[in-house]
Formats: C-alpha cells, sequence, structure tokens
C-alpha cells in the first residue's frame, strides 16, 4: 500500500462519487471519504465499496471536513481530490514525486499545459483576481489559489493550525503555508467536467468571505 492517501470531502456526491472511485479503484492509494451524517444518499451509495474509509463530520463545512480528515490520516502523504471526479488521478503520480522533495504541490488550470472544461466565468475572474491578491500581498506565486487539487506532507499540512470550516480553507492553506515558510510548487492540470450533481460554491457569497480571509491573514502576519 502506497504512503498516500486520497482525501475526498463529500457533500451530496451520490450521482459521482461512486463512478470516481471506481476510476481511483485503479490507483493504489489509501482512501477517506468524509462525509456528513444527513447525507445518506451518499453513504449508501458506496457502502460496497471495501477499501474505502468512511469519516462523518462533526462539524458540518468544506474546511472542517478537510480538518477533520487530514487528523484521520496516517501516512506520509495526503491528497485533497474531490468527489465530483473534475481533478484528474493520472497527475497523482507526478504530484507525490514532486512532494518527497517539498511540502506541498497545488495543481493549477491557468498554468501552460492547465485548463478546465469546468470552470465559468465568474469562478474564472474571481479565482484570478483572489490569486493576484493573494500574490500581491503574501508573493505566494499561485496562478490558482482557490483549487484545493493539493498533495502534501501530512506532518507539514498539520502544523499549520488550519481554523478556517467553510470554504475560505482554499485561501487559507496557501497563505498560512507561505507565511510558515514551507516548501511547496505549483504545476499544470486540466480540470475535467464532473460527472454528476452540481457545485456547491456560492460565487458571490463565498467569494465574500474569500476575500475577507484573505484581508484578515494579511493583517495578521502585519501585527
Amino acid at each position: 500500500m502506497s504512503d498516500l492517501t486520497l482525501l475526498i470531502p463529500a457533500n451530496k456526491e451520490a450521482e459521482s462519487l461512486p463512478s470516481f472511485l471506481k476510476e481511483l479503484a485503479d490507483y493504489n492509494y489509501q482512501k477517506i471519504v468524509v462525509l456528513q451524517k444527513e447525507d445518506e444518499e451518499t453513504i449508501n451509495s458506496i457502502s460496497n465499496f471495501k477499501d474505502v474509509k468512511i469519516c462523518i463530520q462533526k462539524n458540518r463545512g468544506y474546511g472542517n471536513a478537510l480538518i477533520e480528515g487530514l487528523n484521520s490520516i496516517n501516512t506520509d502523504f495526503f491528497c485533497i481530490i474531490n468527489a465530483d471526479g473534475s481533478m484528474d488521478p493520472k497527475y497523482l503520480s507526478q504530484m507525490l514525486e514532486d512532494c518527497r522533495k517539498k511540502d506541498l504541490v497545488f495543481a493549477s488550470r491557468y498554468l501552460k499545459g492547465g485548463g478546465s472544461d469546468d470552470d465559468n466565468l465568474i469562478t474564472l475572474v474571481g479565482n484570478k483576481c483572489f490569486s493576484f491578491l493573494g500574490n500581491i500581498l503574501f508573493k505566494l506565486k499561485l496562478s490558482d489559489i482557490l483549487y484545493t487539487y493539493i498533495v502534501g506532507n501530512t506532518h507539514s499540512i498539520k502544523n499549520l493550525g488550519l481554523k478556517y470550516y467553510d470554504f475560505r480553507i482554499c485561501v487559507e492553506i496557501p497563505i498560512l503555508a507561505k507565511i510558515k515558510k514551507l516548501h511547496y510548487i505549483s504545476i499544470p492540470s486540466k480540470e475535467r467536467k464532473r460527472i454528476g450533481g452540481v457545485k456547491k460554491v456560492n460565487a458571490f457569497k463565498d467569494g465574500f468571505l474569500i476575500l475577507t480571509a484573505i484581508i484578515s491573514l494579511f493583517i495578521k502576519k502585519k501585527f
């Protein structure tokens, strides 16, 4: 068994997760799916996958799903990969190999060689703006700050002290990594269309929260 665990946060993904887990069966990595206890449809949809560990969230929110999932991982490396099948697992071996020399490897849809079949104009512009702001304030040198296709050293990320319980964690991870002087790189990746279901991100509500998170983290860094 590999020293990498796939961390798969899922919220109402019964349409996509079973198909994606079948695809992931070709990859010899441990798998943890983080679910809310109320999401019985998704839980039941993957009950036959005996090699998958199900972690029931104690607290709601995407950030809590990642934090609780990361705390349950005991392999040297982790990978955050979405349950909708949009993040292509063909990049996993390269990301893991790169991570053996770094703390974190971020996939990017906006580097040369990357791309997306699932982005829209609002999320594209928002991501570009937040990435620009993060690069100006924190010198992140990242092109896709909201994309959480990440492979990393488990010990390193547990030491970041992640706090945000919602989508603000998307910017908290790279910003705290920079503040705490972790070593990271970014590689191009192509995002696929989701297999089924709908996006859970509210572009305007979550966008506002992400903006306030970036500003808050900058103020904390300064003072």
